[in-house]
């Protein structure tokens, strides 16, 4: 059984920035799976005509925010003109600037928009990534990529050791059940059911894990999703974490 994701053996708080940085090179340069970096590099060839004048990141993007934080966001996949474009997950589309908002308002972002990797935006107490992270056709994943990716999702858990997960969407909702799955947290994912504002009743001192439905343009344009549904979310988030730790 692999180590539980609140049990790390990097407890000393000043290697975590560059424990982070070796696994951001790692994942910079991943190619494990030939559809998605067949599909992220000819859309970064090909570009969209409103972004012909920039050079496309078109690699594997890494997760970004805090070193130290407590709050764990984690999204789906980066879009194909958005974090596949800019470099940085849920940046340069909608699904970012919604969601950037929101955590500004909730104190956990410097600033409301993310826009570039050198806009300067700084996250307070939070740290995002994505289940999957390359941009895939149709941002639809296959459950073979979910699984390359996995492992790399584990390990900034271990580093990070967030007392919350705030999963935005079904998908990764399901991702993180699987690594909690796979080190044998839970027997099965059956009983955590996904809902916009759930909070997971998980045994053990891990991570409360917290549901969103995605900030997708679909999800906001249609009002599915609202800044004062995520605000709330956030909120309650701010009461977790304020929280005496769980006891095993």
């Amino acid at each position: 059984m692999h180590d539980a994701i609140y049990e790390s053996t990097h407890d000393s708080s000043h290697e975590k920035p560059q424990q982070l940085r070796i696994l951001e090179k790692e994942i910079i340069t991943c190619r494990k799976c030939p559809r998605l970096v067949e599909y992220r590099e000819k859309v970064a060839q090909e570009k969209r005509r409103a972004f012909r004048d920039w050079t496309y990141w078109g690699r594997p993007v890494p997760g970004f925010g805090d070193p130290h934080a407590e709050l764990f966001i984690l999204g789906l996949a980066p879009a194909a003109h958005g974090a596949n474009r800019t470099g940085r997950v849920f940046t340069g589309d909608r699904s970012g600037d919604f969601l950037y908002a929101a955590l500004h308002k909730t104190g956990f972002a410097s600033q409301p928009t993310s826009l570039h990797r050198d806009d300067g935006l700084t996250l307070n107490n939070s740290f995002i990534a994505a289940a999957v992270r390359c941009a895939p056709p149709a941002n639809k994943p296959l459950p073979s990529e979910l699984l390359n990716c996995r492992g790399y999702l584990e390990r900034e858990l271990a580093l990070l050791r967030p007392k919350v997960v705030l999963a935005l969407g079904k998908i990764a909702w399901d991702a993180y059940l699987d690594v909690l799955k796979s080190q044998g947290v839970i027997a099965s994912r059956a009983k955590f059911a996904f809902a916009h504002g759930t909070v997971a009743k998980l045994p053990g001192a891990g991570p409360r894990l917290v549901g969103a439905y995605h900030p997708s343009q679909q999800n906001t344009q249609t009002g599915r999703v609202t800044p004062a549904m995520y605000a709330k979310v956030l909120r309650r988030i701010r009461q977790l974490l304020a929280e005496p730790p769980q006891r095993k």
